[in-house]
């Protein structure tokens, strides 16, 4: 049985900890050598991660498709521009999420991370006392199916938080969909094979909070991970330039430019395992700036609970014999959420044992 989580609190709060402008970052922050960014590594160029025209694939662009099947191979990473959701509507949501990590820690607090859980206000993926923390706050909810909801948890400030919650995820659950079809193209697949597979597919998001930190070479704003999803949608901050994403490609971590009003998506070890390994969920962090902060907004999409996952029949050949056995997507998402975040380890719960 896995340890459960343990409550971080006040003292374990970067915002709070931030205000206090300590002279020192605590010890529980602090990496060791081996772990802690590089910071001065020049900036990719926007066109060095792929950027697919979401609009063209729509247009049945063939180029367009070749390129994705391109970014999904070679990256497992790219960014999408004219995605079709409302500009207003990514200002809005960035706007409800500003104001909710404003809150005094005492309301937050209202909404906390319980053992066990990803869900709520606090630092997910924490089991022990010894274990370093990320210099970030989250807040976290289940969007669908309707059970995975803890209405306890969805805030009544700022007013407009739920309503705006509900219309974005209704739209990145729709890009995902769609998104889904293209990537089911560029593997020679039915544009619909993902959308039957996923059943009643979950839907998660998460709020990342970066505080500035006067030594960002020492912590990390997010541990290096894969994601458990099939397909991960991140909004990077407009009001920010900070680059604060980092993705590890050759064994190099590459910072991500953002592109302003493009969303960021990034195949999940769903994918990796259905795609038998063609295409690869990759290992990615955050670091932190020394004067600004930085929010991000995080949606997550996999296929149901009670759905079995497993190599496509179609993808398992003898040139690419099956790498990873099958099991019920609940089960991978339990053995996720019990696990600290640690590059692409958990993966190891679906290849065959040697």
């Amino acid at each position: 049985m896995a340890p459960s989580p343990l409550m971080v609190g006040q003292i374990d709060d970067v915002q709070e900890l931030t205000k206090s402008k300590p002279t020192k970052i605590p010890h529980r922050f602090v990496r060791d050598k081996t772990e802690r960014p590089i910071l001065n590594t020049p900036l990719s160029s926007p066109d060095s991660i792929p950027v697919i025209d979401f609009s063209k694939l729509l247009k049945g662009n063939k180029y367009e498709i070749l390129q994705l099947e391109k970014a999904c191979q070679e990256w497992g990473f790219f960014q999408v521009v004219k995605h079709g959701i409302d500009l207003s509507l990514l200002e809005k949501i960035e706007e409800v999420a500003n104001e909710f990590f404003m809150l005094p820690l005492e309301e937050k607090q209202k909404y906390p991370m319980a053992p066990g859980t990803v869900q709520g206000y606090g630092q997910a993926f924490v089991f022990s006392e010894d274990q370093k923390l990320d210099w970030c706050n989250m807040f976290a909810l289940g969007i669908q199916p309707n059970f995975i909801r803890n209405p306890k948890l969805w805030p009544s400030n700022p007013p407009s938080f739920s309503e705006t919650v509900e219309e974005y995820s209704k739209e990145v659950r729709k890009l995902c969909e769609k998104l889904l079809k293209y990537i089911a193209n560029t593997l020679g697949l039915k544009d619909d094979i993902f959308e039957k597979m996923f059943g009643n597919s979950v839907q998660a998001i998460r709020m990342n909070y970066y505080p500035p930190c006067s030594r960002p070479d020492l912590v990390l704003g997010l541990s290096p991970h894969s994601d458990g999803s099939a397909l991960t949608v991140l909004q990077q901050g407009k009001g920010s330039s900070v680059v604060g994403l980092q993705v590890l490609k050759d064994n190099k971590w590459v910072p991500i430019q953002p592109i302003p009003n493009a969303l960021v998506i990034n195949i999940g070890d769903t994918l990796e395992v259905l795609t038998n390994g063609k295409y690869k969920s990759v290992e990615h962090r955050a670091v932190t700036h020394k004067e600004k902060e930085r929010l991000s907004i995080v949606s997550f999409y996999a296929p149901s609970y009670d759905i079995e996952v497993g190599p496509m029949p179609e993808l398992v050949n003898q040139s690419n014999p099956c790498k990873y056995r099958r099991y019920s997507h609940g089960e991978y998402n339990k053995h996720y959420v019990t696990n600290k975040l640690q590059g692409k380890k958990t993966l190891e719960f679906a290849k065959f044992k040697s």
